[in-house]
């Protein structure tokens, strides 16, 4: 027996690993621009991550220091050995507040997204498979948020939850603006999926309207989520930055973030003060920049029609007009 079980669980670990290579394989054969983009986003994504997750480590003062061993830092002291990015009118250090703002900004994102993920997802789902009134009256609530810009949807609850302001607020304030756009894109394909043959296989067998979901239909319009997920991350800095910079974000006292640096930074800038606005802005753009080509990279890879592949010298696009009628000159073994 004890054989047997060992043997169900090598035969799970080889599936669960041939599953992962499949999952894997478009992006193990991502090539040119595409591969690019992907890889140069992933390294500055990362390179963000880091600094969020070792924060306390790497930045050499808190958010919030103004002092060190009783003594009070320099008002804007220009950029030095002791602060390599200045220092703010509060005497704070320019750099640790970049570096704790990565932290504040992924974590509001992260909370943002997974929320809007477990609200959006579930009801496009829901609400693509049974139709009729139910579908009706989400679509047209859906309808009725995505006509509103972002930043107005946001401003208006942050502003309902004035009196909670923090990263939970933030959060939710983004997660509202976002749902509308996972309903549509999951329902809209829900929508095309629920009518293909082995959906309708599984309905004649007697499978559960839960059961035809969970298994046939979720998976085969996840995967246009992750590359819109990644793109929707890079939006909700902006949208954080916008919120912060309103007065309508994060508390200065709760955390650091560059969108309130930005705003204080204003003044600054008039009296030629240069260093305490530059480095939060360069670390907008380039968070913002990394997401991106993540997400530009994950679409071109995932995506099928948009999918490059190389046979032999040749590449095309792999749903191209008259692409397998290209002989290869070298077959690559799968």
């Amino acid at each position: 027996m004890a054989a047997v079980a060992s043997s169900a669980r090598s035969l799970r670990g080889r599936a669960k690993l041939l599953a992962l290579g499949r999952a894997t394989k478009p992006i193990r054969e991502a090539t040119g621009i595409a591969r690019a983009m992907l890889w140069t986003g992933a390294a500055i994504t990362v390179f963000f991550v880091v600094l969020a997750l070792f924060a306390s480590v790497i930045s050499p003062y808190r958010f919030d220091q103004y002092q060190s061993h009783g003594v009070r830092f320099a008002q804007l002291a220009h950029p030095s050995a002791k602060h390599l990015m200045g220092t703010t009118v509060q005497s704070t250090d320019v750099m640790a507040r970049v570096i704790w703002g990565a932290q504040t900004e992924l974590k509001v994102v992260v909370i943002a997204l997974a929320m809007a993920l477990t609200i959006g997802v579930p009801l496009g789902l829901i609400s693509g498979y049974f139709g009729g009134l139910l579908d009706r009256l989400l679509v047209l609530l859906m309808d009725a948020l995505f006509a509103f810009p972002y930043l107005l949807i946001a401003i208006v609850i942050a502003f309902l939850l004035a009196n909670a302001q923090g990263i939970l607020t933030a959060a939710i304030a983004i997660t509202v603006a976002y749902v509308p756009l996972y309903f549509r894109v999951v329902r809209n394909h829900v929508i095309s999926v629920r009518e293909e043959p082995y959906v309708d296989a599984a309905r004649a067998l007697g499978a559960r309207p839960r059961t035809v979901i969970r298994k046939y239909v979720f998976f085969n319009v996840v995967q246009n989520v992750p590359p819109i997920a990644t793109l929707n991350a890079a939006d909700a800095i902006l949208l954080l930055a916008a919120l912060g910079f309103l007065g309508y974000g994060i508390q200065p006292t709760q955390g650091a973030e560059w969108g309130y640096d930005i705003n204080r930074a204003v003044s600054d800038a008039t009296s030629g003060i240069w260093w305490t606005g530059l480095f939060p802005g360069l670390a907008i753009v380039l968070l913002v920049t990394g997401l991106t080509l993540l997400g530009e990279g994950l679409n071109e890879t995932i995506n099928p029609v948009l999918r490059r592949r190389r046979f032999g010298r040749f590449e095309f696009d792999a749903l191209s007009p008259g692409a397998m009628d290209i002989e290869p000159l070298v077959e690559e073994p799968e």
